[in-house]
C-alpha cells in the first residue's frame, strides 16, 4: 500500500458526504470525470474498493465506511484547527472532549470533572455518554480527549489507549426514607438478604464483585431491577423501588440531593475509576487537573466506615 494522498482522500470524503460525484463536483468546482478519476487512483493506491454502484447511485462498501470514519476525523480536526487559528489568541477557547461510560454514576463523573471547570483558563467542555467500546472507538480517532470509565482499557479491543487510575472507594447502600422504615432494626449487611435490590447491569465492573461478596456472606439478593445506565438506577432507587449502591466517595452528596437514607457501607467491594487516553503520559491541561484532584475526591470513600443503620 502506497502513502495516502490526502487530496484524493479529501475528494472521497466530500463525495461520501455529498452522496454522489455530481454534487461533490459542484462543491469542489471540478468536473465529475476528474473526481471519478481521482477516486479510482485512491482505490488503486489503497488496494480496496470504496464505492459500489447501486443503480445510478454510489454506495459505500464496508471498507469505504471504515475509511470514511478516519477521513471524517482527519478533516473535521483540520477544520477545527483553521477555526481556532482564525480567532484571536486571547479569545481562543481550549476544548475538552470527554466521554463518560454510562455505568459511571453521574455524580461521580461530575466530581471527577469539576477540577477542569475551575481552571484559570476554563475549557469548553464537550461531554458524550455511551457504551465504553463506542467511546473508545471515538477516542482512537481523536473525537475525544479522554474517556472516564469504571475499568481499565479492555485488552480485547483493537484500540490504542492507556489507562490512568484516578482512584477507588468502597460501596454504600442507600434507600428512600419510606423503604428504609420498612426494615428498621435489621443489621447491615444481613438486611441485604431481605430488601429489594437495584443493581448495575452486567457491563459494570462492580457487578461481579458485588455478587461474589453476597456469596461470601451467604446472601441471596432479591434483585428487582438491573440498569445499564447509572442515572436510571439512581432514579428508581430514589423513588423507593429498591435499595441501591453508590460509590462511597459521593454518598453524602447523593444523600443531600435525594434525601435517601444510608443503610450501610463496605470496603470489601470497591469501585475503581479510570481516565483512558491515547497518551501514555498525560499532557492535556484539563486531564492533568482531573488526575491531580482525583485523590481528594476519593478521600471520602476511605473515611466512611461500615457502621450499621438500625434505626
Amino acid at each position: 500500500m502506497s502513502q495516502i494522498n490526502y487530496k484524493h482522500l479529501h475528494y472521497f470524503w466530500v463525495v461520501a458526504k455529498a452522496g454522489g460525484v455530481g454534487k461533490a463536483a459542484q462543491q469542489l468546482h471540478l468536473t465529475p470525470q476528474s473526481i471519478s478519476g481521482q477516486l479510482g487512483i485512491l482505490e488503486e493506491s489503497l488496494g480496496v474498493q470504496l464505492f459500489r454502484k447501486s443503480g445510478r447511485k454510489l454506495e459505500l462498501t464496508e471498507t469505504g465506511r471504515l475509511v470514511l470514519g478516519y477521513a471524517e476525523a482527519i478533516f473535521v480536526l483540520g477544520e477545527e484547527m483553521q477555526d481556532a487559528l482564525r480567532q484571536h489568541p486571547s479569545k481562543r477557547a481550549l476544548q475538552f472532549k470527554v466521554g463518560i461510560a454510562d455505568v459511571v454514576p453521574k455524580t461521580m463523573a461530575y466530581q471527577l470533572l469539576e477540577p477542569a471547570i475551575h481552571m484559570d483558563e476554563q475549557p469548553k467542555m464537550l461531554c458524550r455518554e455511551g457504551r465504553l467500546a463506542s467511546l473508545l472507538g471515538d477516542l482512537a480517532v481523536h473525537k475525544l480527549d479522554l474517556v472516564i470509565a469504571d475499568r481499565a482499557m479492555p485488552s480485547n479491543l483493537n484500540v490504542r489507549g492507556f489507562s490512568h487510575l484516578l482512584g477507588e472507594c468502597g460501596i454504600s447502600f442507600l434507600a428512600s426514607t419510606s423503604l428504609a422504615e420498612q426494615y428498621q432494626g435489621l443489621a447491615f449487611p444481613a438486611l441485604l438478604a431481605e430488601v429489594p435490590l437495584l443493581l448495575p447491569g452486567e457491563d459494570a465492573s462492580m457487578r461481579p464483585r458485588l455478587m461474589r461478596w453476597f456469596d461470601s456472606l451467604h446472601i441471596r439478593p432479591n434483585i428487582v431491577g438491573e440498569f445499564d445506565d447509572s442515572a436510571l438506577l439512581n432514579a428508581f432507587g430514589q423513588e423507593g423501588v429498591g435499595v441501591y449502591p453508590v460509590p462511597t466517595a459521593v454518598v453524602k452528596l447523593v444523600q443531600q440531593q435525594s434525601g435517601s437514607v444510608l443503610l450501610g457501607a463496605t470496603t470489601a467491594v470497591t469501585e475503581q475509576f479510570y481516565a483512558i487516553s491515547t497518551e501514555r503520559r498525560l499532557t492535556h491541561p484539563a486531564v492533568l487537573a482531573i488526575s491531580q484532584a482525583a485523590r481528594q475526591v476519593m478521600v471520602a470513600g476511605t473515611k466512611l466506615n461500615t457502621e450499621v443503620h438500625t434505626k
